[in-house]
């Protein structure tokens, strides 16, 4: 007894495929090549927000594409006229205020010249083209912030074996340094949408100091109080380099280095610039040092005045280290 294998073929009813069409968002039309007439169903005009009234062509649906894909969109209909087979084009719309991203796909056929048609689908791809772009940005920013890191490593590289003695001494301030300016990127990143790049003047102080917090007989030693302000990645290198240099020398020579000694960091917007003060109590007596200073110091008013538009200023006095910054905010915001 042989048994009969059949393949079960199952007829999909209109109001089937409808549902199923319209839950993929894909809107259906018609062209008439030679005549010019457009046919959408109820979906293609809400995506195209256009009116069933008028009678609707092709180049009255080209006025709602996007000025600058406009021509490329229509020079690819064109050269569809005569191809048979399947094709696909991405192109922009506007509807009101918003810009759409619309995908056609469709078929050519050319059978008998006369009469030709192409069929085929709309299908809104907004979200998808949006994170594409939003990938894109990305990958750009990510890219221009790894050059800019390379450039200051290299040049931090040159300036510290300078004024190092040794491959120690040059290995521990560099990695230091290094550090410091990943402690602060870490906290500066890309904002979605095309939003720039931001983080608080408090977070960033905070966590570069936040490794000599740990160092005393108590906790809590180090203490923070600026104001809410914006730091962009820019300024963001430049501000971790100065904390980083001042915490290396209070930790060196400063309040830092006794269990006791404390750090106080304030500030305050005066007018359109941003003004801290790093405050060091309990240490050993400071004096002011001989000559115009090593290379830390060249660094701290290199970075003040040249990257953050700003001023430096040290008062030695015998409580201890009393340094005021002042920084533009515009640039503190870059």
């Amino acid at each position: 007894m042989t048994k009969d294998h059949r393949i079960n073929h199952f007829d999909w009813s209109p109001d089937e495929l409808r549902g199923a069409l319209e839950a993929a968002g894909v809107a259906l039309w018609s062209w008439q090549v030679d005549t010019d007439d457009l046919l959408m169903d109820s979906h293609g005009y809400t995506l195209w927000d256009v009116s069933k009234v008028s009678p609707l062509t092709f180049e009255r649906l080209s006025d709602k594409i996007h000025p600058a894909d406009r021509d490329r969109v229509r020079a690819a209909f064109t050269a569809t006229r005569a191809v048979v087979g399947p094709y696909e084009i991405d192109f922009r719309i506007i509807v009101g205020e918003d810009v759409r991203w619309i995908s056609a796909r469709g078929r050519g056929n050319d059978a008998g010249i006369k009469d030709r048609k192409m069929t085929g689908i709309f299908l809104d791809v907004t979200g998808r083209k949006n994170a594409e772009e939003s990938h894109e940005l990305l990958a750009g920013e990510m890219s221009h912030r790894v050059k800019n890191l390379l450039a200051i490593a290299s040049g931090l590289t040159q300036i510290t074996s300078r004024s190092s003695d040794s491959v120690e001494i040059m290995t521990k301030q560099l990695t230091g340094r290094l550090t410091a300016l990943g402690r602060a990127h870490d906290l500066v990143r890309p904002l979605p949408n095309g939003q720039g790049s931001a983080a608080l003047l408090g977070d960033i102080i905070t966590v570069l100091l936040a490794p000599y917090d740990d160092d005393g007989a108590f906790a809590g030693r180090v203490r923070v109080a600026v104001p809410r302000v914006g730091v962009g990645e820019t300024a963001a290198t430049g501000l971790a380099l100065v904390i980083h240099e001042l915490a290396t020398n209070a930790l060196k020579y400063g309040a830092l280095s006794l269990p006791e000694g404390t750090l106080d960091v304030s500030g305050n917007v005066v007018g359109d610039n941003v003004e801290i003060q790093w405050t060091e109590r309990g240490g050993p007596e400071v004096k002011k040092p001989d000559g115009p200073g090593g290379y830390g110091s060249k660094l701290l008013h290199r970075t003040l005045v040249g990257h953050l538009g700003g001023e430096l200023e040290h008062d030695w006095s015998q409580q201890g280290l009393i340094v005021k910054l002042k920084m533009e905010a515009s640039r503190l915001s870059s």
